[in-house]
């Protein structure tokens, strides 16, 4: 099974609640929280939409990216999201075309 480490951000909604994790599998692991078994934080605030990810060479930048989000203040999180994703899509479709299921 490929790996291919990726740091990403779930919301509720627009500027709603975050959800911030490292997967080898951002496809498969975005599908185990959208079926309410990828955490239960995900589950309890209905945090489901991908609008935020970056792939990394190894688990362990990945990981040491993850911790620095998860320190970083709520405005820099807001405004990493859209810098990318100004109209807070959800991704997910967009990931399922190329990301391995596997």
């Amino acid at each position: 099974m490929a790996k291919h480490p990726c740091v990403y951000i779930l919301a509720s909604q627009r500027n709603g609640t975050l959800y911030i994790g490292v997967t080898g599998n951002i496809a498969m692991r975005v599908m185990l929280h959208r079926d309410g078994k990828g955490s239960a934080f995900t589950r309890k605030y209905g945090v489901h939409r991908l609008v935020w990810y970056e792939f990394h060479e190894d688990f362990g930048f990945a990981i040491e990216r993850e911790k620095r989000l998860k320190n970083w203040r709520r405005s820099w999180k807001l405004e990493l999201i859209e810098a990318t994703n100004p109209d807070w899509d959800d991704l997910y479709d967009t990931i399922q075309m190329w990301a391995p299921m596997d």
